[in-house]
């Protein structure tokens, strides 16, 4: 009975988006998940990329990454599984580090977490003495402890506008430092990885990068979005701050994951475009039947795709993968995510 009421839960949001003999499958699933969820006093939560199946089945609390992490910190649930990938359930740890977190896929990695390391930030801080370093929240804990703020990427300039400084480090995300130096009217350099390398004081740099990408967000391109418009001339177009400037540009809004969710949950336009991970558009096509996400641009995130219902059920069933932050480390993460937390408060 339980798995019918699923299964038909499913069919009503995901009967054009998933075939009715997967949703099947998955509601048997669903149910084992709901019932290892109450046994272990669980809380679920998952990221807006997760496969539609999913996201519309078992989680208490969908959204992006920081939105969830600071949910969890407010349940009173000690098991939290964290849908996403390590990054995200790193920081849900680092908010909450009395409370057991739960990652579902073994490494469920990021390409744009793994373009930088502690040692590289060390050493940029060292070629630029005094710099305040601003690291984007997409980072593993090792590398937030070595920053003085976190950021989103609906935050980041009012992040770096908030020190008043002449210069800051912005890491790791190129496309967003340079979208955030456009916004706050920042000239941007990318010093070479090189700690011997010394910059001279007198060029004309405010903002200091580094050359990390999202393999989705940077296969992108204008011509997808000038295709996209010869077929279907008013189509919105709506980019994620980690595309290329060019695509930002070109695109008819940029905005994080839940910021773009709202603004199709809000326009009046008919058709879609969004330039950010594929699961995304089936979740937001899910939760507008009334409005078409044009399909021209699908790219899975291979981490994103690495979390399943069955991974779910064997995370609660045998308690894996258990994530885990060294304590002086996660001290010196948590002051970086809690400065972003209070910049995001007064905004």
């Amino acid at each position: 009975m339980i798995t019918e009421t699923i299964y038909s839960k499913l069919q009503e949001k995901l009967a054009h988006v998933v075939p009715a003999v997967e949703l099947r499958q998955k509601a048997e699933v669903a149910e084992e998940v709901l019932a290892l969820k109450a046994e272990r006093n669980a809380v679920i939560l998952a990221h807006n990329y997760m496969e539609p199946a999913l996201f519309y089945s078992v989680p208490d609390y969908v959204g992006d990454s920081l939105e969830l992490s600071r949910k969890a910190a407010a349940c009173e649930q000690e098991v939290l599984v964290f849908c996403g990938v390590r990054f995200m359930a790193e920081t849900a740890k680092i908010l909450s580090p009395a409370k057991t977190v739960l990652l579902p896929a073994k490494k469920a990695g990021c390409s744009l977490a793994a373009s930088i390391t502690a040692e590289d930030v060390r050493q940029l801080k060292a070629q630029f003495p005094g710099v305040p370093v601003v690291t984007y929240v997409n980072t593993y804990a090792d590398v937030k402890a070595e920053s003085d703020v976190c950021c989103t990427s609906s935050n980041a300039a009012a992040v770096v506008e908030s020190f008043g400084t002449d210069t800051v480090i912005f890491l790791p995300d190129e496309y967003l430092a340079r979208n955030t130096a456009r916004e706050t009217g920042k000239h941007i350099i990318f010093p070479t990885r090189r700690p011997q390398a010394r910059y001279d004081t007198e060029l004309d740099y405010q903002l200091i990068g580094w050359h990390g990408r999202c393999e989705v967000h940077e296969q992108f391109t204008v011509e997808d979005i000038e295709n996209a418009r010869r077929q279907f001339p008013a189509v919105r177009v709506l980019a994620h701050p980690e595309c290329s400037p060019e695509v930002v540009d070109a695109a008819d809004y940029s905005g994080s994951t839940t910021a773009m969710v709202n603004y199709v949950k809000n326009h009046p336009a008919a058709q879609y475009l969004i330039l950010t991970e594929c699961a995304m558009g089936d979740n937001i096509a899910a939760e507008n039947p009334d409005k078409e996400m044009l399909r021209l641009c699908s790219i899975r995130c291979p981490h994103m795709n690495e979390i399943t219902l069955e991974d779910t059920r064997e995370a609660l069933r045998r308690n894996r993968y258990v994530i885990e932050v060294p304590e002086d480390i996660r001290q010196r993460a948590y002051r970086a995510v809690k400065r972003m937390i209070e910049i995001n408060a007064k905004d």
